[in-house]
């Protein structure tokens, strides 16, 4: 027993430090200048989050994945379901193009994300690095963007499961005020209605989208950030 929770105890630690180090490690200044610039921590983003996401797409972008490297976007499922969580970051202007709202899967959690899972009919979304791909139009969700999961065990089952960017009645202010949050998903990140054709039209072809959560295990064992 007391190995366990030894264990256990090394194994938070070491993932708070593989949260600092990936926050810190290979990230130029530069990108806090742009941080700075974006004025990002007015929006609730803070620079660790903002800086994970430059380290995986500086690695994606090393690896000759992206097809499009201007801009990038980040869903911060750390914070409430009834904030503006999902930020497009125009990199080469150091602008900020959309932040509004962005679901999470009707079993990751109520008001705040809790549970991931990579796994299909969890209806649950999936952390990590994705590259988005092009648009379509489904039966049920109108204009979508289909999404590329690139980090194996947390979301390459992305394309089997039909996780994809769309637009959704219950991504509104309206439905939290009436419902005290948001509304969730299937495990898609759904977009408000009258958002979703030019956020999708501003990151298809070969973006970087990365979803956020301080899971640990994620941080441990994201080779994208580690």
């Amino acid at each position: 027993m007391t190995k366990t929770i030894g264990y256990s105890s090394f194994l938070l630690l070491a993932c708070a430090l593989s949260f600092a180090c990936a926050s810190e490690i290979g990230v130029g200044n530069e990108n806090y200048d742009g941080y700075n610039a974006l004025h990002l921590s007015g929006m609730r983003l803070t620079r660790e989050v903002y800086s994970l996401a430059i380290k995986g797409f500086r690695k994606l972008e090393a690896e000759g994945k992206l097809r499009n490297i201007d801009v990038m976007t980040i869903v911060d499922y750390s914070q409430s379901s009834n904030r503006k969580r999902l930020y497009v970051i125009d990199l080469k202007n150091k602008k900020l193009l959309f932040n509004t709202y962005v679901a999470h899967g009707r079993k990751t959690g109520e008001e705040f994300a809790e549970t991931f899972s990579n796994c299909g009919g969890s209806f649950q979304s999936s952390l990590g690095f994705y590259i988005t791909q092009q648009t379509v139009i489904g039966p049920h969700t109108g204009f979508a963007l289909t999404l590329d999961g690139v980090e194996k065990g947390f979301n390459d089952n992305a394309c089997k499961r039909a996780i994809i960017m769309h637009g959704a009645d219950y991504v509104s202010e309206s439905f939290i005020k009436k419902n005290g949050r948001l509304g969730r998903s299937l495990g898609c990140p759904a977009l408000p209605p009258e958002l979703t054709k030019p956020i999708i039209e501003t990151i298809k072809g070969g973006t970087c989208l990365f979803l956020y959560d301080p899971d640990p295990v994620y941080l441990c064992r994201s080779t994208l950030l580690n």
